[in-house]
């Protein structure tokens, strides 16, 4: 039966706690009824400590997302002891190879009072300050030779084929890229410009840059690091040809 007392206070405490944490953060409650939506959550809780304790006797029945406009999520539980209060753990992101989690340690959850705003300090010091540390390195490890981007500024980095590749951290930079020729990989996010056309690639790249200025979105065109120093041309700007550079396969 659904105790409909149970979902309400983890919905309530997840809308409580989402508002207190730094940065930007929504809460979506996912009911008894959404088994799809859980399962698929509960293989991409991303811990080998508390949460995956109470997972292996406790099956996921309902949680509440916490989720940041970088793609960042955490997990709200319900505690299965004597205590009141909630699990909280981090979510993987889907897009990523698994790969790219290699030797990164989990960002494991951790256990909450009943107080969402003093549990908000909790989560800020300890286990967000863990998660950004491994998105940070899962995310690296993903984009190999392509620089990261920030929230408010898309770096374009030189593929050794000539290409041009890019991990925007905002959807809209995203949507922008694809419009004016941009591939997505599915497995790590990234975007890739082809260099097979350097016309149609020097084009591409000066029109997205007003185009993501008018986002107040930033752009830098550089070589991958470990080539050649990084440089700060802005994308409005022409590359150079590319029809000198050697192809090689692209670094995973």
């Amino acid at each position: 039966m659904h105790d409909y007392d149970t979902s309400e206070r983890l919905a309530s405490y997840a809308d409580v706690l989402a508002g207190e944490l730094p940065d930007t953060w929504t809460s979506t409650h996912l009911p008894p009824e959404a088994k799809d939506d859980l399962t698929e959550l509960a293989d991409r809780i991303w811990d080998l400590d508390l949460a995956a304790a109470s997972l292996a006797e406790h099956p996921l029945r309902q949680a509440a997302v916490l989720s940041r406009p970088d793609g960042a999520q955490l997990v709200l539980l319900d505690r299965h002891d004597e205590r009141d209060g909630f699990l909280i753990a981090a979510v993987a992101p889907r897009a990523l190879p698994d790969e790219a989690y290699r030797a990164v340690p989990e960002p494991n959850g951790i256990a909450l009072a009943d107080d969402p705003f003093l549990s908000a300090e909790h989560v800020a010091d300890d286990l967000l300050a863990r998660y950004d540390s491994a998105l940070a390195q899962v995310r690296h490890n993903a984009l190999g030779g392509i620089q990261p981007s920030q929230p408010d500024r898309v770096v374009l980095t030189w593929q050794l084929d000539g290409s041009v590749a890019t991990a925007p951290v905002d959807d809209r930079a995203g949507a922008i890229l694809v419009a004016n020729g941009f591939v997505q990989d599915p497995q790590s996010g990234t975007y890739r410009l082809s260099g097979g056309d350097t016309r149609a690639q020097a084009r591409a790249l000066r029109e997205i840059g007003p185009q993501l200025d008018a986002l107040g979105i930033g752009t830098a065109l550089q070589h991958p690091a470990g080539r050649t120093a990084p440089t700060s041309a802005p994308a409005s700007m022409p590359p150079s040809p590319a029809s000198n550079r050697t192809p090689t396969a692209r670094a995973r």
